[in-house]
């Protein structure tokens, strides 16, 4: 852990913070990657993770990431994530929420929480009874509610910015469009292409998930699972279920000319943006367009207006197009496009915030 914080490509952290409350259960990892654009803003995801490195290792990956979502996402906020360890089916309690939210109100409001896998509206109200830096919160307790919304609406936004790209025309009618994962998100991420015209294939590891989307729309057919559906005859292939979906045997086997999902960190390792490149596959980068929640989240912080968060996870849209179109003037691919223009924003703020203190 130590080497990837201070030494690997992947560190550069500003604080990683590992809590443990004995009495509920509570083990968590708090990481904030950087505050350069403001308090770190991110979700509190809680999974079984196979070991403690692993859920170390999460919280690292996804709070980089939510650095680069906030920055593109034009929220004047920096990069943080939590994880904590544990099926939440068996361990999960009011106990332990407030025990967590305790330690996140120890931080000052320098991390800001909210969903994600694992944890849900009604969660973040019991944890914002011990920490007022908590979003995601019903309506009925001033929040506002289900973020996975508008993530699914900025990530159809994303896709009809690459149909625009790849094929000239920002609708995906006519395109068969599988979807990996239809959970919180992705059953959202489906009502929106059922509407566009687009024929949908769906898969999930949760029969009642598929089960959910067949009885509501019996146009889309199901697959077995994620290896069936990269293998099956497709326009956009759209993970939207854990990170690392796009790994070499996978890209290898897609027969999707555009992959656009939900998903955070899907990318494998590096290099996998070059090997979707070489083989002609247009990929819109995850925390471009699953930025939509985190919009709606962080709207929340400033009183509530859903038509508000809409518009401005509408703009994800136009910042896919410009990303696209950064990619093909520098010869890049569009992932590595994005986090130069993230970067480029932190550093600008980071320049400023130097300047105005030795002024």
């Amino acid at each position: 852990m130590l080497h990837t914080l201070f030494r690997s490509d992947q560190g550069g952290h500003e604080q990683v913070v590992l809590c443990q409350d004995r009495e509920s259960g509570l083990k968590a990892v708090i990481a904030i990657h950087s505050t350069a654009l403001g308090n770190a803003l991110g979700g509190t995801r809680f999974y079984p993770y196979a070991s403690e490195e692993a859920a170390v290792l999460d919280a690292l990956n996804l709070s980089r990431g939510m650095s680069y979502k906030n920055a593109l996402a034009g929220l004047d906020h920096g990069g943080g994530k939590a994880v904590i360890i544990g099926d939440p089916n068996q361990i999960k309690t009011e106990q332990l929420l407030l025990a967590y939210g305790r330690f996140v109100a120890s931080l000052g409001g320098r991390y800001v929480t909210a969903c994600d896998v694992g944890t849900y509206v009604q969660d973040m109200d019991v944890v914002a009874r011990e920490c007022r830096w908590t979003t995601g919160r019903s309506p009925e307790n001033g929040g506002a509610g289900d973020s996975s919304v508008l993530t699914a609406f900025g990530v159809f936004q994303g896709m009809r910015a690459a149909a625009q790209t790849q094929w000239g025309e920002p609708t995906l009618r006519g395109r068969r469009v599988g979807v990996a994962g239809v959970g919180k998100v992705g059953h959202h991420l489906v009502e929106h292409l059922v509407e566009d015209g687009a024929e949908v294939v769906i898969t999930d590891v949760r029969t009642e998930a598929v089960e959910r989307i067949l009885a509501r729309h019996p146009q889309v057919t199901a697959v077995t699972d994620a290896g069936v559906l990269v293998r099956t005859p497709l326009d956009v292939y759209a993970p939207c279920a854990l990170g690392g979906a796009l790994d070499d045997d996978t890209v290898a086997a897609l027969t999707a000319s555009v992959v656009c999902g939900a998903a955070n960190n899907q990318l494998a390792h590096p290099g996998v943006e070059k090997d979707l490149a070489d083989r002609g596959i247009l990929y819109a980068p995850d925390y471009v367009v699953n930025a939509g929640g985190v919009i709606q989240v962080a709207d929340e912080l400033h009183g509530f207006d859903f038509d508000r968060a809409k518009a401005k996870a509408n703009q994800i849209f136009d910042t896919t197009l410009a990303i696209f179109d950064r990619a093909k003037a520098d010869g890049i691919p569009p992932a590595a496009a994005a986090d130069r223009l993230a970067e480029q924003r932190m550093a600008e703020a980071r320049a400023a915030a130097t300047s105005g203190a030795t002024a």
